[in-house]
């Protein structure tokens, strides 16, 4: 039997290169080869999005828009909607009752994040144990492996100790997934950041040709580089890095004419947004098609839930049982 792979993502706006480039091209690589579940993760947004829901149900639907405009496919892979399936809330109740407070006190995101998003109030149960629904997510289909970035594999040892220690209390159950370490380049932001929704400095993958050209346009770019006869430092440049994941064939002519002043900032943008919009010209093209089947989106999300929730539903039944709740 093919490995099971399971990730998600949070609808809590349009999905950006960053995302693309970071996890959803991975996820289309993965589905090809695995038996893979990948879930809009509903529940997830409300942990920092609690306060203003009224724009979650439409991010929903543009995500799935644009997983489906990247290359996710539903003939290979299972795409649900993680409120669909409330067994992922039962057993992340369950497993709340065996995990230590310290646990989820020590995890290095918990801190970070709160200091990310200053002005939202996270003092709350839900934000402190969302990793917590996170193991609840993957041992529910009793997955295999999870694709993660580096800065979530604190949360991966997390749920393996979640599943230890349910072994250990009742009975061998779930098995430890392991981490399949997506290795990629940092994609900063149009300020120089790293690209995140939370410091609106992103490019969407559904942005139209002229919002993209404008946001390329006022990247920052070599702050030491004045006037553009002043000799560059691609290394240190925004918009050169963007170079080495989406051209590489151009990075060292790019970076000669910026060292030697040949090339300008103005320029080097016009071009990069040409390239961008060529790399996602396939996704933008697929995305209008599916546009004008809205009715098809929910048919798909519809028959991902029904092939989840037998799995979830069965894992549920067995935890119960051990437990003593049945």
């Amino acid at each position: 039997m093919k490995k099971r792979v399971l990730s998600g993502i949070q609808p809590t706006g349009r999905l950006h290169l960053g995302n693309l480039i970071g996890a959803v091209e991975n996820w289309v690589r993965l589905q090809r080869e695995f038996d893979c579940f990948f879930f809009i993760a509903d529940y997830h947004a409300l942990t920092t999005a609690y306060a203003d829901t009224k724009n979650l149900r439409a991010d929903s639907k543009q995500l799935t828009l644009d997983l489906l405009s990247a290359g996710i496919d539903p003939d290979r892979c299972v795409l649900f909607r993680q409120s669909d399936i409330p067994e992922h809330a039962e057993l992340h109740l369950l497993f709340s009752m065996i995990t230590p407070l310290s646990w989820l006190e020590r995890v290095p995101t918990y801190k970070s994040k709160i200091d990310e998003l200053k002005e939202r109030d996270l003092g709350t149960y839900g934000f402190l144990g969302y990793p917590v629904l996170q193991a609840a997510d993957i041992l529910i289909y009793k997955a295999n492996m999870v694709p993660v970035g580096e800065d979530q594999l604190p949360h991966l040892e997390l749920t393996r100790e979640i599943a230890r220690r349910f072994n250990h209390l009742y009975r061998e159950h779930f098995p430890e997934p392991q981490g399949a370490l997506t290795a990629f380049p940092v994609l900063p932001g149009t300020d120089g950041r790293k690209m995140s929704k939370s410091y609106q400095n992103t490019i969407a993958l559904a942005d139209p040709p002229a919002t993209l050209r404008k946001k390329v346009a006022g990247m920052v770019t070599d702050p030491a580089r004045v006037k553009k006869d002043d000799p560059g430092h691609p290394e240190v440049c925004p918009v050169y890095a963007y170079y080495q994941v989406f051209a590489k064939e151009r990075t060292g002519t790019v970076a000669a004419e910026c060292r030697a002043a040949r090339r300008g900032c103005v320029e080097c943008k016009k071009e990069l947004a040409d390239l961008l919009l060529t790399y996602l010209a396939p996704l933008h093209e697929r995305r209008a098609r599916l546009e004008t089947e809205p009715e098809k989106l929910e048919e798909i999300l519809t028959a991902g839930a029904a092939k989840a929730r037998r799995i979830a539903t069965q894992t549920l039944a067995e935890v119960k049982e051990a437990v003593g709740l049945r």
